[in-house]
């Protein structure tokens, strides 16, 4: 790879991974799991970097990769808590505390249907214009916007964790 490639890649990485944890942090309602799972998704990006770097949006497409990351990541868990449920009680472990603001926020956003989270993270969270999120979900703008509406309302009905005034509207 040239040098000109090489800064393309390093400045592609160091601009998406902190919306990518972001991103990652409200899906999946744990920071350092959101950083595991950037990580892993922009290492398949640097990996693919030759195909990467001619697509026409690839922070859609990395968004995309993480989100499936974290999707096989959520399988797994159903997989070992059934384990874990068949074993007992004990054996389970406890999460690590959090900053309580953040945990309630975290809790409100993943509580909501994963169909209504993917919109609500990618476009609130990373900013990513409706096009953009369509893409991410596979799905038409149209439907972006009514789960992200969805998802606002199912927040304020829950008592108002989230400042619903600060969010802007979906584009």
């Amino acid at each position: 790879m040239d040098e000109q490639g090489e800064e393309a890649r390093v400045a592609f990485c160091h601009r998406e991974h902190p919306r990518l944890v972001g991103t990652l942090s409200l899906y999946t309602g744990d920071g350092d799991l959101a950083r595991e799972l950037a990580q892993e998704a922009l290492a398949i990006a640097c990996r693919d970097w030759p195909k990467v770097s001619r697509m026409g949006a690839p922070g859609v497409w990395v968004q995309r990769v993480a989100l499936n990351l974290a999707k096989r990541q959520f399988s797994r868990w159903r997989a070992e808590r059934r384990a874990l449920a068949r074993r007992g009680p004990d054996e389970q472990t406890l999460r690590e505390a959090d900053v309580a603001d953040h945990v309630a926020v975290r809790q409100a956003v993943a509580g909501l249907p994963r169909r209504q989270r993917t919109p609500w993270c990618c476009a609130i969270y990373a900013d990513l214009p409706v096009g953009e999120v369509a893409e991410v979900m596979g799905c038409a703008p149209g439907t972006v916007k009514a789960l992200t509406s969805q998802a606002l309302a199912r927040l304020r009905d829950r008592g108002g964790l989230i400042d619903v005034q600060e969010v802007p509207d979906a584009r």
